[in-house]
């Protein structure tokens, strides 16, 4: 994979109430790197023996994001995966920090324009985070338990 600048760093450190896990990868802006990071996040949430059906989704959203409105000529998004306890946290840092997701509701016709709508449908929490200029990292969490019951508004402004 020698045409992906990637890197990547994994750790498993364990707590006395939980373990953490992470993977960091740096991956090309273009819709190769989108796909690449499903696959890798799908791979590493398997080996963690994580639920990765609806993790793969909202990776796939956010990366193709970033790949597509995040993309500066010759810069890389960075894709970070985190499992604390109950909870995954996908975080998907680009160098657009001038371009903040917008949520709206698709047009019927449209053949693009759904991807933070499915984000916000599958994820339990997302949001947006502004970085050291010029970056800006999206995320969301997913409880990797049942909750009892969703609110319908899980958007988070700036932080997390």
């Amino acid at each position: 994979m020698s045409h992906v600048n990637q890197e990547i760093a994994l750790t498993g450190t364990t707590r006395p109430d939980a373990q953490v896990r992470h993977v960091s990868l740096l991956l090309s802006s273009t819709a190769r790197g989108a796909r690449l990071a499903r696959l890798l996040a799908v791979d590493a949430l398997r080996s963690w023996e994580v639920p990765y059906e609806t993790a793969g989704q909202v990776v796939a959203e956010l990366a193709a994001n970033a790949a597509t409105h995040g993309r500066v000529p010759g810069r890389s998004f960075r894709l970070t995966l985190y499992v604390v306890g109950a909870t995954l946290r996908v975080e998907v840092t680009d160098t657009r920090g001038d371009r903040r997701p917008v949520l709206r509701e698709p047009d019927d016709i449209a053949e693009s324009g759904r991807g933070l709508f499915l984000v916000d449908a599958l994820a339990d929490r997302w949001g947006v985070a502004e970085g050291r200029h010029p970056r800006k990292t999206v995320w969301a969490e997913i409880d990797l338990t049942p909750a009892p019951e969703r609110g319908t508004s899980r958007f988070g402004d700036v932080g997390g």
